[in-house]
């Protein structure tokens, strides 16, 4: 909701700047709807034929999360290793074996149940699922898993960034497309030169708030989604850098309680638990 703040900071400071300098909202008002509609139509239009159905419909819903709050939490990191701390738990003192039911039926494991918030999250158990299954396999070792890890990761990212992407392009041609509104407004009072010249400077007015939106809806509202919403793609990549930190200190012979410590120093400062947080946690799961 902090977006929704800061959209009513810069509107409010906009416009009241300009209303307490004397200024004439008449104009803006009346050129307001022609011009929005020239700018957000071309804007959408440009939108459509630059990206794929995919990618259009990842970042509708990637909007959509702007407006939520982030699901990015300290709880949720401690539940994430504490679960990984009890698979892996499990599999020092039974074997690799023991969890395969666990493995192969994630959302029917007594294990992975216990931290509903994670087992609702597809990708994430999918991710830790995946590596755990090859390492139950034994068939490829720390450094043939890395890679692995790697590419997947970046492969996420890199599909994850594409809205990103998408709406940065949008913000880069929205003060375009207010220039292409000025201009046709130009045009339009050019065309009527006869008028008297509050005519004309009213004509000139409005079609000057072509450029003056333009700019506004680029830096103020599409450039601030953008870097939002690559904020949330960079806690989701930061979620699995964990766990493949975690997995790979296992496979390399670290107990569990080491391996969640690599784990946990991976996470940013602003979200990941003390030792002390994180120890009582784990215990207490």
């Amino acid at each position: 909701m902090f977006i929704i703040i800061g959209w009513f900071v810069v509107l409010a400071c906009v416009f009241g700047v300009f209303l307490a300098h004397g200024g004439n909202m008449g104009p803006v008002l009346k050129a307001l709807p022609f011009e929005m509609t020239t700018i957000f139509g071309s804007a959408i239009g440009a939108f459509l034929a630059t990206n794929k159905p995919a990618i259009i419909k990842s970042t509708l819903a990637g909007l959509g999360q702007c407006f939520k709050g982030g699901k990015y939490s300290k709880a949720r990191y401690m539940d994430l290793i504490a679960l990984l701390y009890d698979i892996l738990q499990k599999a020092r003192r039974e074997g690799l074996m023991a969890i395969e039911n666990d493995v192969e039926s994630p959302h029917e494991s007594p294990l992975f149940n216990k931290y509903p918030v994670i087992a609702a999250d597809h990708h994430v158990t999918e991710f830790i699922t995946d590596y755990l299954r090859m390492m139950v396999t034994g068939n490829l070792n720390a450094h043939e898993i890395e890679s692995l890890m790697d590419s997947e990761i970046e492969t996420h990212h890199h599909e994850a960034h594409a809205p990103v992407m998408a709406l940065q392009r949008i913000a880069g041609g929205l003060p375009a497309f207010g220039i292409v509104a000025a201009v046709l407004g130009v045009v339009n009072t050019m065309g009527s030169v006869g008028q008297p010249p509050a005519v004309l400077g009213g004509m000139i007015g409005s079609a000057l708030v072509g450029t003056f939106l333009g700019i506004l809806l680029a830096y103020a509202f599409a450039e601030p989604l953008a870097g939002l919403l690559e904020q949330k793609v960079e806690e989701a990549t930061k979620e699995l850098q964990c766990i493949k930190t975690i997995l790979l200190a296992s496979m390399q012979g670290y107990a569990p309680q080491v391996a969640i410590e690599f784990g946990r120093k991976v996470l940013y400062h602003t979200d990941r638990p003390t030792f002390s947080e994180l120890e009582t946690h784990v215990k207490k799961k």
